[in-house]
């Protein structure tokens, strides 16, 4: 059982820098009282945020900080669980989130989300919504049970019959299956590739049993073909250098050829400069008579004579430049030959050096094929390889083993998931306590004076009968109907987690609830109620202090002063 002892709070909300305490064991029933804005309901938030690090109100968490102070919202709560005296202290500006176990911290390694599971889990073993179905029960932002949705409602009813373990263990079971699967996918893999490899070491074993001779042959023949191809190949080889020594012409000579040209070409061109000049020497003497250097008459006689002797001169040279032309031209016809035959030889040298390479590759392949030949006629299924299939098979029977066990195995944990599912076990346990459950809102209900048959089927879905009337359901009622259908619920539940010591507390919140619906007979029959919850600590929050205050063992009034909420002397 958890019990309260103390909640304090400072700059939270319209609170200020002093610290704001309240005792939650010193009385059975406190009435807290106070006007509208005087921080009544902060005792809400400060718990649910000194607990699960949110408001109970819907706010963002930066506005629970006071706006005038602006830093240092601290809130701090005591409470006691057997032996064992739990303080938690939450912050904001700065973030403070703090867990002590008998005055020593708990180790702050892990996350602010794992240390908040750790709370939750661990040590109060409820959630912020199972908190605020059993302990805390306000008019504006509270969500009563029966407006949950359907798996809301499930988790606090887990919560509160202490069966979410199953929850977890479905998970874990489901994680385990996702695994089995995998292995299994893997196994079934293995299996085919074993399979295979046997397939494969038989078909290995007969073909060299069938088709040795066979692949001898054939080698045998392709080894025939290659040599055959390889002579041809060295006979072309042989026809080529052949050729090349007919062609046979050394560099010297080409260079010789090539210098000779170039010598004729000389000759050619002195020739030619020559014969340009005694062609000069005839035009000079036919078209002058008197030497135009010193001005003397030049004789007929010699004049002729140097004319017949110039012509002369100059077939002679014209004679010697066609000879010469017709040289060169011969020359250098036999020039082309040579080159030609050298471009001839060149291209063979090529082609014999492809030749030779595939020779040498044909020979490779050849020795290839004899080394084959030898492992073929020398292979018999020996030992070895009868040893290798008879442990491929063996490989193969211990996957087969595995798949079905397994497979043995998937099918036992889904069935463990099945029912550890929320139509499994966790629903033969809601319908063992739904009589319990039933009979309880029934009773309360009754007390309050309001007389209906209220049922809760395992998927928490209600069935309202009213006497001498239809079936009804929760929306078909008045406010007030609900509110005694709400608050039948809550000590319902309180009394189911009293029983299992599962969301068992002393502490119970009840904020504006005789201000809202529930009439004079309503709130005389809830207080009737209240009186007979024995060692528990009641808070009643409400505006209608003068109907109530006698009706309360204690009373805290909250003012507020200059824009600050404190509990009045």
């Amino acid at each position: 059982m958890i019990i309260f002892k103390y909640v304090r709070w400072r700059n939270l909300l319209s609170t200020g820098n002093q610290f704001t305490e309240i005792q939650l064991d010193r009385n059975n029933t406190t009435l807290i009282i106070g006007e509208n804005g005087a921080g009544k309901s902060t005792i809400l938030d400060a718990l649910c945020f000194g607990l699960f690090g949110k408001p109970f109100r819907n706010m963002n968490k930066p506005l629970l900080v006071n706006s005038v102070n602006n830093n240092s919202c601290v809130v701090e709560v005591e409470f006691e669980i057997g032996s064992k005296k739990i303080k938690v202290i939450r912050g904001i500006k700065p973030n403070i989130f703090e867990i002590y176990l008998n005055g020593i911290m708990y180790n702050q390694d892990a996350n602010v989300r794992d240390y908040q599971k750790y709370l939750e889990q661990q040590i109060l073993k409820l959630n912020y919504r199972s908190f605020t179905q059993v302990v805390i029960l306000g008019s504006s932002t509270f969500v009563p049970f029966m407006q949950l949705k359907a798996r809301h409602r499930r988790e606090v009813v887990n919560e509160i019959l202490d069966i979410q373990i199953f929850s977890i263990m479905n998970l874990v079971m489901r994680e385990r299956l996702k695994t089995l699967v995998a292995d299994l996918r893997e196994n079934e893999y293995q299996c085919a590739l074993a399979e295979e490899k046997i397939a494969l070491q038989n078909k290995y074993i007969e073909d060299v049993k069938k088709n040795k001779t066979t692949l001898v042959k054939e080698k045998t023949a392709l080894i025939s073909t290659n040599e055959e191809e390889i002579a041809k190949r060295q006979e072309n080889v042989e026809n080529l250098k052949k050729s090349n020594e007919d062609l046979s012409f050394n560099s010297e000579n080409a260079t010789e050829q090539t210098e000779k040209i170039q010598k004729l070409k000389g000759i050619h061109e002195r020739l030619k400069v020559k014969r340009s000049a005694t062609n000069k020497y005839i035009d000079f003497f036919e078209k002058n008579d008197d030497c135009p250097t010193c001005e003397q008459h030049i004789d007929e006689t010699f004049k002729d004579n140097m004319i017949v002797s110039k012509k002369t001169e100059y077939e002679k040279f014209d004679t010697g430049i066609k000879e010469l032309i017709e040289e060169l031209e011969r020359q250098e016809t036999i020039n082309e030959a040579i080159q030609d035959y050298i471009r001839q030889i060149r291209e063979n040298d090529a082609e014999i050096g492809k030749i030779n390479f595939s020779i040498k590759e044909l020979e490779k392949f050849n020795n290839t094929l004899f080394s084959e030949i030898q492992a073929l006629e020398s292979s018999t299924v020996g030992k070895g390889e009868i040893k290798k299939l008879k442990t491929l098979k063996k490989e193969f029977s211990y996957l087969e083993k595995d798949k079905t066990n397994l497979g043995v195995e998937i099918t036992y944990s889904e069935a463990a998931r099945n029912m550890l599912q929320d139509t499994g076990i966790k629903t033969k346990v809601i319908k063992k306590y739904l009589p319990i459950m039933n009979k309880l809102i029934n009773t309360y209900l009754n007390s309050m004076e309001f007389y209906v048959n209220f049922t809760l089927d395992e998927n928490f879905n209600e069935t309202i009968k009213s006497r001498y009337r239809d079936e009804f359901t929760y929306a078909s009622f008045s406010e007030g109907e609900k509110m005694r259908i709400d608050l039948a619920l809550l000590f319902t539940w309180r009394a189911v987690a009293k029983m299992k010591n599962s969301t068992n507390t002393n502490l119970l919140i009840l904020d504006e609830i005789f201000d809202s619906s529930l009439d004079s007979t309503g709130t005389d029959e809830f207080l009737k109620i209240l009186n007979t919850l024995g060692d528990e600590n009641v808070f009643v929050i409400s505006h209608k202090q003068d109907a109530l205050a006698d009706k309360f063992r204690s009373t805290i009034r909250f003012q507020k002063v200059k824009n600050f909420s404190h509990v009045a002397e």
